[in-house]
């Protein structure tokens, strides 16, 4: 297999081995690696391409898939499935490591969708005109 951006460590995948193996019950011996199976999945999932795109120095991209379809089923109604959790413990790995708390604690505001005060609607800049009071007058240097 090549070497992709997309592809974790060794090390990293030792992490999450044991939560991918439990995901499905082994009924015979695998004639794959889980770890080129894993890098597989990442690589159609961090590039947002179709899975019969995955280049052709991987598995097959069946292969691929069905092992995705059994990671990403959840369980139960509202516990997360095996792929989520395998990331979010990658994620968190990685947290700590850079001395960063294992969960994020940010918020992202879109300044678009917060309420103005009510003094919004008697001034402001609207698009080329300015608005001041109820009054529109008209763009400077437009020879009105």
């Amino acid at each position: 297999m090549g070497i992709y951006p997309s592809d974790i460590s060794r090390e990293q995948f030792e992490i999450i081995r044991k939560d991918l193996e439990s995901a499905r019950k082994r009924t015979s011996l695998r004639n794959v690696d889980l770890y080129d199976v894993f890098c597989g999945v990442l690589y159609c999932l961090k590039g947002g391409i179709q899975w019969r795109m995955l280049p052709g120095d991987h598995l097959k991209w069946q292969l691929c898939y069905s092992y995705f379809s059994v990671w990403s089923e959840k369980r139960e109604a509202d516990s997360e499935s095996t792929l989520e959790r395998v990331l979010k413990k990658l994620v968190a790995k990685i947290l700590i490591a850079d001395g960063r708390k294992e969960k994020t604690s940010f918020i992202i505001i879109d300044a678009q969708s917060v309420k103005n005060s009510d003094t919004a609607e008697e001034k402001g800049y609207d698009v080329g005109k300015k608005v001041s009071g109820n009054k529109l007058s008209p763009p400077q240097g437009a020879g009105y």
